[in-house]
């Protein structure tokens, strides 16, 4: 099916119809009422690359995240979208499972379809991309994290300074056996970065640091029993576990459960996310609150400030945090 075989049903030109699928259409309504309902009845598909090339728009914009099964990143999608469809405009997801080479790899096919702006998550990043995004000559925008080199704008919070805060405030509750449960293999990422926050509230208490970690990101509720087994068998005498997210705390806490562990008689558990297990699972998890809707929010509007920039006066980088504080709850509060 062809514009030109919309025309020929209508007794139009080709060219009126192709003015007719434009929504500022100085066609008159009735020809392009007559056309949509053609368009419906054929199954007719407008093809958007042969319009991008003429307009120099795509009309798309593109998000790469490190998992589609995270409650945090399709939060922050859907609210990202959302602010992006309010200016006409749709969104291409990429999953990059927390593998550089294959951000990279998508980053440069979706470059190849021409997106008006790219959204990344900050977990480190290929060097191949710099290079490809900076000949693009679009709006990037890193999020969910406040990375020392940024690309361009940014979207997000300290990982460190977050999970700093958090073990500070559980020293303050009168804990010191803290054993951090993190992830391996995970250099640059935003869980190294809560790992060294977590180092440096220990080492402000004058306590050391008692790491452990299980497989590389991302880890889930299923490694809660193996983490807790690692943690056990290196530090026994463990009054708090603090772990990298929010899902392997929740693993942690079920662990515990199942040895008839009262949590946080036994053991006390900590989190990071403010993921929803954190807040209606029993014990509530003590955790970092995060609004990963306004990070998308925040994301999408900041690539309408690029847009609305002149074209000889592109937008400043712009790094707008957002807040990620401790919220302390019934999986470390004991009375010490």
């Amino acid at each position: 099916m062809r514009m030109q075989d919309i025309a020929r049903r209508l007794g139009i030109s080709a060219m009126t119809v192709s003015r007719a699928l434009k929504s500022d259409s100085s066609v008159a309504p009735t020809t392009r009422a007559a056309v949509l309902k053609a368009i419906e009845e054929l199954g007719y598909v407008p093809n958007q690359i042969a319009g991008s090339l003429s307009s120099r728009r795509s009309g798309f914009a593109a998000v790469l995240v490190p998992s589609l099964n995270n409650p945090h990143f399709s939060e922050t999608v859907l609210a990202l979208g959302s602010a992006l469809q309010a200016r006409g405009m749709q969104l291409l997801i990429g999953n990059t499972e927390y593998d550089r080479r294959k951000e990279a790899e998508l980053v440069r096919a979706l470059l190849a379809r021409k997106p008006e702006a790219i959204i990344l998550t900050s977990d480190g990043h290929d060097p191949r991309i710099l290079p490809m995004l900076a000949k693009a000559k679009i709006p990037v925008v890193e999020i969910w994290d406040l990375p020392a080199r940024p690309i361009q704008h940014v979207v997000g919070f300290s990982n460190r300074i977050a999970m700093r805060g958090l073990i500070a405030a559980l020293i303050a509750q009168g804990y010191s056996r803290i054993t951090y449960l993190g992830e391996a293999d995970d250099a640059d990422t935003r869980g190294a970065s809560r790992r060294l926050g977590y180092c440096e509230a220990m080492a402000a208490a004058g306590l050391g640091p008692r790491l452990c970690s299980i497989g590389r990101p991302p880890a889930t509720m299923s490694d809660g029993e193996r983490g807790l087994d690692t943690v056990l068998s290196a530090f026994p005498d463990t009054e708090l576990v603090a772990c990298v997210s929010d899902p392997l705390a929740f693993g942690v806490i079920a662990a515990c459960q199942r040895r008839g562990w009262v949590v946080p008689d036994r053991l006390a558990v900590s989190g990071f996310g403010d993921f929803e297990i954190a807040r209606i699972g029993v014990p509530a998890i003590t955790t970092v609150q995060i609004d990963a809707g306004q990070i998308g929010r925040e994301a999408g509007g900041i690539i309408g400030e690029a847009f609305d920039a002149l074209r000889d006066l592109p937008l400043a980088p712009v790094i707008r945090p957002v807040p990620a504080l401790p919220c302390l709850r019934a999986s470390t509060m004991i009375a010490r």
